[in-house]
């Protein structure tokens, strides 16, 4: 099967199973708009956000792990306005290995654990694991190559371990690991400039946040959101066209880790 039929079917049994709005979120391959659920790019509107708590108040997904994630049943969408979540086993084995490792049934209460879990994914990609962070609803770990290059983003289910690819950016965005691999986008923002596009962003929101330092991956970059300095939460910007998407389903950052 060659490479479009492939992403047909793949896109063809998001739809069926009720995952994706799939015809502004893929067509577009990133967070445009505010009706279809995705977190808005630059160039849209969005309420300002909550100065309490740092963050931006996007119109996408703002849930993380909850009830029904997995089953389906009321769990937050991954990127639709559904009310449907990414599917454990939907994708099996994918274009370009599992998208989804079944939990084990143990809690992830530490970032030592998070990265366990990280990491028997990562093996299934030929990868390692980098930074992992801990967030009220979740645990985030980024990927690596054996030569320190960043290759994607995970999360961790902190109820029974499962890991999947993370929503957003990594799975719309990334062109080596996510829907849209093997694109020939070309890459025309800088790091420099994402940089210069995340810190725009964050203050036309009304928020005090401030970008940190980009993170290169395959057709996007990640940058943590900052408050006096601390960490708070993170986004990423398009290395094509400039767009940004909050990553608005991690909840409240509690601690990370560097390299294990």
């Amino acid at each position: 099967m060659n490479r479009q039929r492939t992403r047909a079917a793949i896109l063809a049994s998001l739809a069926l199973a009720g995952t994706v709005a799939v015809g502004a979120c893929a067509a577009s391959g990133g967070g445009t708009g505010t009706g279809n659920g995705t977190t808005p790019t630059s160039t849209t509107a969005t309420t300002p956000g909550n100065l309490t708590s740092g963050a931006p108040t996007p119109s996408g997904p703002t849930s993380g792990w909850g009830p029904g994630m997995w089953s389906g049943d009321q769990g937050p969408g991954m990127m639709g306005g559904d009310g449907n979540s990414w599917a454990p086993g939907m994708m099996g084995s994918g274009m370009t290995g599992n998208w989804w490792l079944a939990g084990n049934g143990s809690q992830v209460r530490t970032l030592d654990q998070a990265r366990e879990r990280a990491g028997a994914f990562a093996d299934r990609l030929g990868l390692q694991v980098g930074e992992v962070m801990h967030f009220t609803r979740n645990f985030y770990a980024q990927l690596e190559t054996a030569g320190g290059r960043q290759a994607t983003e995970v999360l961790v289910n902190p109820v029974d371990g499962a890991v999947q690819i993370e929503y957003g950016p990594a799975m719309m965005w990334n062109t080596a690991y996510g829907m849209h691999y093997g694109s020939q986008s070309e890459a025309t923002v800088s790091a420099s400039q994402a940089r210069r596009h995340a810190q725009r962003w964050l203050r036309d929101r009304g928020t005090t946040l401030t970008a940190g330092d980009p993170e290169s991956f395959p057709g996007y970059y990640t940058l943590h959101t900052l408050q006096s300095g601390k960490i708070t939460g993170m986004l990423s910007v398009n290395a094509t066209t400039g767009q940004v998407w909050y990553h608005s389903w991690h909840g409240d950052f509690i601690a990370m880790s560097g390299h294990g």
